[in-house]
């Protein structure tokens, strides 16, 4: 029989995709194995608050929407629904590393994954995902750990070098938040002595929030425009849209919060940085047309946004030696 009650899971088809979604007492998240292993659903049930944003086009699957120009922006950024991805072996932009040339945000969040169930009692509930990539020689697996009455949803996450060659890596955990948690004046709390990196040109031709240079000392920065600006307040819709990179984390963890919050805690010695997106309306192209009100809040191994061969030539880039494997551990906890 069917559990209705404490810790339990159901495979469902969402738009022609498998799904998972992982339930108890407290929380609902649903997971997409068909596209990148996305969180696509976080919901906190005794509030109805979803944490995930989804964007205006919402899910689709990448094999539907195969017309249009060729470009390595558009290949993510077409089939991005918002919630939750891994980025993988390639962050932020287009580049090329050894031959291989990657796309936008690299090449897993893209890609259909295996999924099995590891654990299904009253107690808890998992599920192991699986995939390799076409264009490097990487493995990865994470699995996904629901327990009875938590409302934290528990990640272990595992990328293989299968050469005998060393290798690089971008790592990432691409989180967003949205509407109707996210609101102007919600808070983003993190360990004291993080410093802010600005990107180190404006994102959007309408400007930016943070002025360039650094680093800046988390919170208050200077802004692009004189004064100060607050990065720890969500702004206004229609503000500058930005990127930044936060880094000196001790430990690991972020906490964002209005009338309810997120704490999203990782091992900060894998992923040093937390990459802080902002797209708050006032893009009016491709591929947001002033529709987008969001923040990310992204753990990292790497800077800037440029992809893999910009963070192998500044250094942050992760090394994997032949047959190496290297394991993150998280936490995603809704906050009373």
């Amino acid at each position: 029989m069917r559990r209705n009650w404490a810790a339990r899971l159901r495979h469902v088809v969402i738009d022609g995709l498998r799904a998972v979604v992982l339930e108890n007492e407290r929380l609902r998240v649903t997971v997409v194995p068909d596209k990148g292993g996305d969180v696509v659903e976080f919901l906190h049930k005794p509030t109805d608050t979803d944490f995930v944003w989804i964007s205006p086009h919402g899910l689709r699957h990448p094999r539907d929407h195969l017309q249009g120009a060729a470009d390595d922006v558009a290949q993510f950024v077409d089939h991005y629904e918002g919630g939750w991805q891994e980025i993988f072996p390639s962050g932020g932009a287009p580049s090329e590393y050894k031959g291989a040339r990657l796309a936008q945000h690299g090449e897993v969040a893209g890609l259909p994954w295996s999924c099995e169930v590891v654990a299904d009692c009253e107690e808890e509930v998992a599920i192991r995902l699986g995939v390799r990539t076409r264009r490097l020689p990487y493995r990865m697996e994470k699995v996904f750990r629901l327990r009875s009455g938590t409302a934290a949803l528990e990640i272990e996450g595992m990328a293989t070098n299968e050469s005998p060659v060393t290798l690089h890596a971008m790592w990432g955990q691409h989180i967003v938040y949205g509407r109707p948690f996210l609101r102007p004046g919600a808070r983003i709390r993190l360990p004291e002595g993080v410093q802010v990196v600005p990107h180190p040109t404006a994102i959007n031709p309408a400007g930016r929030r943070v002025r360039a240079g650094g680093p800046w000392v988390w919170p208050r920065v200077p802004a692009a425009q004189g004064g100060e600006t607050d990065l720890s307040m969500v702004p206004e819709p229609g503000s500058p849209s930005d990127i930044v990179y936060l880094t000196g984390f001790d430990e690991g963890w972020y906490e964002i919060s209005g009338d309810i919050g997120m704490r999203v805690e990782w091992d900060a010695s894998l992923l040093p940085y937390l990459w802080m997106w902002q797209e708050l309306g006032a893009s009016t192209g491709y591929p947001w047309w002033g529709r987008v009100y969001t923040v990310g809040l992204e753990p990292f191994s790497s800077m800037p946004t440029d992809g893999l061969a910009a963070a192998v030539a500044n250094g942050t880039a992760l090394v994997l030696d032949p047959y190496e494997t290297k394991v993150l551990r998280m936490r995603a906890e809704v906050l009373p």
